[in-house]
């Protein structure tokens, strides 16, 4: 491994929590509240077809944490705290000369406030691990290293960064790599309420326009869209101050950025609650790079998924990957053809989902618990979707017999990627 200098670039995750793709002004949003987005995006790379890997936000966390399957590390619900033993990119991070830093949401341990060994690696660490469960949208708590309680002032998106601001601008003889992880715009578990800054959500209230899967299936978009919105809102305004520190610092320019989301939100329109399930409002995210090798790439063409990020970060900062991370680096690397991107899905059910550019295909097993099972052997068809055609999913064709060619070409490399991700070989039974 090459020795590490200051002039390595500063890495920094930029992670919020159940944010859509559709969000932001570079996907049509039109009420333009992200413009510090869509300008660093456009600055950077940006990554259009930008896909979770698992629409759960423990399993998820881990897969971006160790660009690992959810079902390798075992985590494949919430509530299992990752393995002791499992590397992260903190480790390779420190490995390489870095200091690493978490502030946020960590959601994967078994208790609070989080034992070191349950850290993942960490050396600096202000965080919670269910930050939703200590704190309120005014009212932040997190846990310092010495496992001390720790309020911070303001909304908490604020508080957050004014952490990662006061942790940026400290002197030091090495880069760092900042893990900046918001609850935000998750929902307020015990309200179920999404909570913006005073004022947010009756000023976007007046001007709301719902996408056109909210609008045709309701769920509770209506009494909930607009807070929602006004947290997306207050994280962009939050990207843009985290911004100006590092211009002010003179470091933006030595400073990879990545802003990505663990999942997206369908507001009960496909179950219960609000993700867990194979929609693209549950599984797409926006997401950019910025910074050293990335300026003025354009959009990546490919597509993506949050298994492919820490291999990307890794060899953007110039260290190598590992070999037995299961994603691959879209730094250098062009998109492959015939692409496809891999879900598993738990809590709600046990599934597994295809996307690939044209469809969305998901099967599931109807005699499985998406708690206490992590996968199956047996199958059966659920969703089919025509993306060019239907590109908020409101047709499902599983049962439509003229697409049984189509189906069973989906089956044959969903087996594939099931098989690629480790997991035992199962049947799929057509609809």
């Amino acid at each position: 491994m090459r020795t590490t200098m200051i002039s390595s670039p500063n890495v920094i995750v930029f992670f919020t929590d159940q944010q859509r793709w559709d969000t932001v002004g570079l996907h049509g949003h039109p009420l333009g509240l992200t413009p510090n987005f869509d300008r660093l995006a456009q600055a950077g790379m940006f990554v259009p077809n930008s896909f979770t890997c698992q629409p759960v936000c423990g399993p998820a966390r881990s897969a971006l944490q160790t660009g690992l399957y959810p079902t390798t590390t075992g985590c494949f619900r919430n509530d299992i705290p990752l393995p002791p033993e499992q590397k992260t990119l903190a480790h390779h991070f420190a490995k390489g000369g870095y200091e690493t830093s978490y502030i946020g949401k960590w959601h994967l341990a078994s208790r609070e406030p989080v034992p070191p060994e349950q850290r993942g690696g960490y050396q600096h660490w202000l965080a919670s691990n269910i930050l939703e469960f200590t704190s309120y949208a005014y009212d932040t708590t997190m846990f310092n290293a010495a496992g001390e309680a720790v309020k911070l002032p303001g909304y908490r998106v604020d508080a957050l960064t004014d952490a990662a601001i006061r942790y940026v601008a400290q002197p030091r003889d090495k880069p760092y790599f900042l893990f900046l992880s918001f609850i935000e715009p998750h929902h307020q578990n015990e309200f179920d309420d999404y909570p913006a800054p005073v004022g947010y959500e009756e000023r976007i209230r007046e001007k709301m326009e719902l996408p056109p899967d909210l609008a045709m299936l309701g769920g509770s978009s209506s009494e909930h869209y607009p807070g929602y919105m006004g947290m997306v809102q207050r994280l962009d305004e939050a990207l843009g101050r985290l911004v100006d520190t590092l211009i002010s610092l003179k470091q933006l320019d030595n400073t990879v950025i990545l802003f990505t989301s663990d999942h997206g939100c369908h507001f009960k329109t496909r179950n219960k609650e609000y993700k867990r399930s194979c929609h693209e409002a549950s599984i797409r995210v926006p997401t950019f790079f910025h910074g050293p090798g990335f300026m003025n790439r354009g959009p990546y063409e490919g597509l993506a998924s949050l298994i492919d990020l820490p291999p990307t970060l890794l060899a953007a900062a110039g260290l190598p990957v590992p070999d037995e991370m299961q994603g691959r680096s879209i730094f250098r690397d062009s998109p492959l053809e015939n692409e496809s991107i891999f879900v598993q899905i738990s809590e709600s059910h046990v599934g597994r989902a295809l996307r690939t550019r044209r469809w969305k295909y998901e099967v599931g097993g109807p005699e499985l618990s998406g708690w206490d099972d992590m996968n199956g052997s047996a199958y059966v068809e659920t969703h089919l979707y025509d993306l060019e055609k239907d590109p908020y999913e409101l047709d499902n064709l599983c049962t439509h017999g003229e697409f049984e060619d189509v189906r069973e070409s989906l089956r044959t490399e969903l087996l594939r990627r099931i098989a690629d991700a480790g997991e035992p070989l199962p049947t799929i039974t057509p609809i």
